[in-house]
């Protein structure tokens, strides 16, 4: 079976409980419950072998977790992998810390307490995973802790590794590493015994000693009560009664396993060459025709029926799997660094006079220009103070830049004091240093302040007066406008830039010399045409870029560094003929999360942030959720025109001024409305609904600590596809009524599923929903 990826996103909030319970019951957990006001978000992968084990990890909001009361199998392994958690036997609590191996009996007493977030590895294996061998009993033993040392440290390494490449094994590899944890759990599971005190815990802790012993001398022709016996230094007396207190004779369990261990190498694949007779012989049986005979009485067909059988049986199954996702060298290596949050020098604006007096049938407006005291460059944080706070219905102005302006800073930076305030960088001064959400030292590739983990300008954040968790934010665009340049040679002309990079989807698949490259390309913006379009002014390959500080760039790493005359090349006759039509909106428009102090500004998740969807234009709205006390919106990245998918790794950038209507709706007003229980980033236009899938929707829940990493080395399409279909069944059966038959049946015909971008971290996939598919609906 391949892995089994499940997020709570995928359902409405009454049924979130029991889908995760379900989950939790797949390993033979239970979940008590979550922290109050906790956001009720989990996910889980996890993947079952053909014998029944499960392995996966689990990631959620702080969790109460305990066995289910009627599993049996082996003692259950849990790894808290990120926050420490709490164990609770008998009353008694102890801290564990992450990466120490939990033990727990299955019918044992206790609970494993996530206070601060659920982020573990599970590990669940029934009896029946050993074929018919025999684990002693252990329901009596109390959980255990184990200190990452010995065999336990080899055990958390394994399932470490193995939940790593959960969705990347093939199925022998998979059956071969369930089957070896599964080993190395049995094995740790007898310590449980050796170390109670309960008479029947050593008797348990003898008996699995016993049918180790037997394991390693079953291909004897003679295993002798007496041998077994000596070998553990008891009586064969008193091994004869152990075995009869398990309901079974010493002599019958040995045949038993023999004839076990016997069907499983006949099924084998890796095995149809071996002779049925030399099988037969590995496990004991001298006579050949006796091994049959036995083993037709035990199985009900004789060992060639069910080595044909197995046969037939893999032949069907052998299909072959699709290949999925694409090289992610160059995005693996943005791995955001948890970094200490500095003191926020910005200065917020002084509301416009007569303010305070306006009501909500005179919305106030706003106006909020770009300066390097009114940005923060690549990165979200719930930390920031706000530059203005408003009120639900009134209207802003935001003036955002492109980070792209340095591509050309005479067209796009100079002569234009709010660009030149927020990109000024001399040898001796930086106005905006932070840029990126990676440390301020450079401590990781020497970049540059923040790293470039995260490279959009963003102008905010505004506070909106009463938001609270749980609330919605409506944020309708009234107008866009491109920033003209100020330069005397270029005045009143508006120019853009799109850059062909090393984060594209293309770059690993060029055709023609030099390869890798990266390339810029200059577009001028006709607004004003009646056909509005960009057309390309020049393009330049780009060579290494050493920034005022003196840091050399071979790439283009980080944000804003200024490209100076003299050092490209650029040719003039590029895209000769063609006029792109322009589609002006916003990359990014986003609420603070929750989860992190700083957050890259590159992958868009639950919060919204860039979603780089060409939609999102003048007319159109977008619904987020809130998550933190005054929403704290940003709005940047400006772009003229995109196509779906974004291929190379940039639309055409350009700086722009958009005005806004925030409107505030309350939790307890949207109930039976579209927007209740809204998770996801909604786009409305006058005709559409717009749904975004991503690969991964929450990935900061998701992958915790690691999540600015692994959300860039995990993403792909189907992933993404997958939520879009979830969000897009959810919104049918919650807001329309529909059956999920009705829903599927209706994405089929009518629902446009399309890429909205591959160059973002979290890659995207929208589904566009025509409102005329409800005329006679609410």
């Amino acid at each position: 079976m391949n892995a089994q990826p499940f997020t709570s996103e995928s359902y409405s909030g009454d049924a979130r409980e029991r889908a995760w319970q379900d989950v939790l019951a797949g390993f033979g957990l239970q979940s008590l419950g979550v922290r109050a006001g906790s956001p009720a978000h989990a996910t889980a992968l996890s993947r079952l072998s053909s014998l029944g084990v499960r392995l996966g990890t689990l990631s959620a909001d702080a969790q109460l977790l305990r066995p289910l009361p009627t599993r049996t199998g082996l003692p259950l392994l849990l790894l808290p992998v990120e926050n420490s958690t709490v164990l609770v036997t008998g009353g008694e609590p102890q801290i564990v810390p992450a990466g120490q191996v939990i033990l727990a009996p299955r019918a044992a007493d206790w609970q494993v307490q996530f206070q601060r977030g659920l982020r573990a590895l599970v590990l669940s294996v029934p009896a029946e995973a050993f074929r018919g061998r025999k684990a002693a009993p252990l329901a009596a033993c109390p959980p255990r802790v184990f200190e990452a040392d010995g065999l336990p440290d080899i055990l958390a390494h394994t399932v470490q590794a193995a939940t790593t490449a959960l969705d990347r094994l093939s199925e022998p590899e998979w059956e071969a590493v369930a089957q070896s944890a599964a080993e190395l759990l049995l094995a740790l599971s007898g310590e449980l015994a050796t170390t109670s005190a309960d008479p029947s815990s050593s008797r348990a802790a003898l008996l699995q000693r016993l049918y180790a012993t037997i394991e390693r001398s079953i291909g004897s022709e003679d295993v002798s009560i007496a041998d077994v016996a000596q070998a553990e230094g008891i009586s064969e007396r008193y091994l004869q009664k152990l075995f009869e207190g398990t309901g079974e004779s010493f002599s019958h369990y040995v045949r038993e396993r023999r004839l076990q261990r016997a069907w499983h190498d006949l099924a084998n694949p890796a095995e149809a060459a071996v002779p049925i007779s030399e099988v037969a012989y590995r496990y004991g049986f001298a006579d050949s025709a006796h091994f049959s005979r036995l083993f037709r009485e035990r199985f009900g067909l004789p060992p060639r029926e069910l080595r044909r059988r197995e046969a037939d049986r893999q032949g069907q199954g052998a299909l072959p799997s699709g290949q999925r996702g694409w090289p992610q060298e160059a995005l693996v290596q943005l791995r955001a660094r948890q970094t200490k949050s500095e003191p926020d020098t910005r200065r917020s604006v002084v509301p416009a006079s007569g303010e305070p007096d306006a009501t909500p049938q005179t919305p106030a407006r706003h106006y909020l220009p770009v300066h390097a005291q009114h940005v923060h460059w690549g990165y979200f944080s719930r930390s920031l103070r706000p530059l203005i706070e408003i009120a639900s219905g009134d209207i802003v102005t935001v003036e955002t830049l492109t980070q792209h302006a340095s591509d050309d800073p005479e067209r796009m930076i100079e002569g234009d004091a709010g660009a030149e305030s927020v990109f000024h960088w001399t040898r001796t001064a930086k106005a905006v240093d932070r840029r990126g959400a990676g440390p301020l030292d450079a401590s990781v590739f020497g970049r540059g302040a923040g790293e470039g983990f995260g490279v959009h300008i963003c102008t905010g954040p505004i506070a909106v007066r009463g938001a609270q968790p749980g609330d919605v934010l409506e944020v309708h665009i009234l107008d866009i406008e491109p920033r003209p340049s100020r330069h005397p040679a270029h005045a009143g002309r508006v120019f853009g830039s799109s850059v062909a990079a090393w984060w594209g989807f293309h770059y690993s698949e060029f055709l023609s010399e030099p390869h890798p490259r990266e390339t810029v390309t200059i577009y001028e913006i006709m607004a004003d045409a009646d056909e509005p379009y960009a057309q390309a002014v020049h393009a330049y390959r780009w060579e290494p870029q050493t920034d005022p500080f003196g840091v050399r760039h071979v790439l283009y790493d980080y944000p804003g560094v200024p490209v100076r005359p003299g050092t490209v090349t650029p040719q003039t006759r590029v895209l000769e003929g063609v006029r792109i039509p322009l589609r002006p909106h916003f990359g990014v428009i986003a609420v603070a999360p929750r989860e992190a102090d700083l957050v890259d500004s590159v992958p868009p998740a639950y919060f919204g942030g860039n979603l780089d969807n060409w939609r999102l234009g003048k007319g159109a709205t977008v619904y987020l959720p809130v998550s933190v006390p005054g929403a704290l919106l940003s709005v940047g990245d400006p772009h003229a025109a995109q196509g779906d998918g974004e291929l190379s790794g940039t639309a055409i950038e350009c700086s722009m001024t958009g005005t806004f209507r925030v409107v505030l709706h309350k939790k307890a007003d949207v109930a039976g409305t579209l927007l209740a229980d809204l998770t996801y980033p909604l786009i409305e236009t006058p005709d559409d609904w717009i749904l975004t899938g991503f690969s991964h929707p929450n990935y900061l829940a998701e992958f915790g600590a690691d999540g600015q990493s692994e959300v860039y080395a995990k993403s792909s399409l189907d992933l993404a596809m997958r939520d879009a279909f979830r969000k897009v069944r959810r919104f049918l059966m919650t807001t329309k009524g529909l059956s999920e038959d009705e829903a599927i049946a209706l994405m089929s015909a009518a629902v446009d599923f399309g890429i909205t971008q591959v160059v973002d971290g979290n890659w995207g996939v929208h589904a566009i929903l025509s409102k005329r598919l409800f005329p006679d609906r609410a």
